[in-house]
């Protein structure tokens, strides 16, 4: 079974939010929701991520951004946004996905993702990561 196969199964049959495959390996899962776990597993697993597949619920463009960065090698998404598709149209990660939407909304459906919000007119992952680790240090501090 190919790792992207793999990883897609486990998204679906553990109900999970985001599922990393690498040779086989199941690398990180989460049922969290939001961009936290695509962070932790970036800044936790650093290079071990190169060539790996990624099966996500939810991707926008600052997901896109960062699987690019990281060297994934693969990548599915149960729902992407039309940024995150012209990321990964640039041809770095093979990618497929179950539907697009012209952009991720927030919690309570009523804007953008702020994330989202935050990587729209940015294409610098290393900025975009310190900018997700600034956000949600604040908002851990609120809860």
């Amino acid at each position: 079974m190919k790792d992207i196969e793999r990883a897609r199964e486990i998204l679906e049959t553990e109900r999970a939010a985001l599922v990393i495959v690498n040779q086989d390996q199941l690398l990180f899962s989460s049922s969290e929701r939001g961009i936290k776990p695509l962070y932790l597993a970036i800044t936790q697993l650093g290079s071990s991520l190169r060539g790996a597949s990624i099966a996500d619920r939810v991707v926008g463009r600052a997901a896109a951004l960062l699987c690019q960065h990281v060297g994934i090698k693969e990548l599915y998404s149960g729902v992407i946004s039309q940024s995150a598709l012209e990321i990964l149209a640039r041809g770095e990660v093979a990618f497929s996905y179950g539907r697009s939407c012209p952009y991720i909304k927030n919690r309570e459906q009523t804007d953008l993702c702020p994330i989202e919000k935050m990587a729209q007119d940015l294409d610098n992952a290393e900025i975009l990561l310190g900018r997700i680790g600034e956000f949600l240090k604040k908002i851990a501090e609120k809860a």
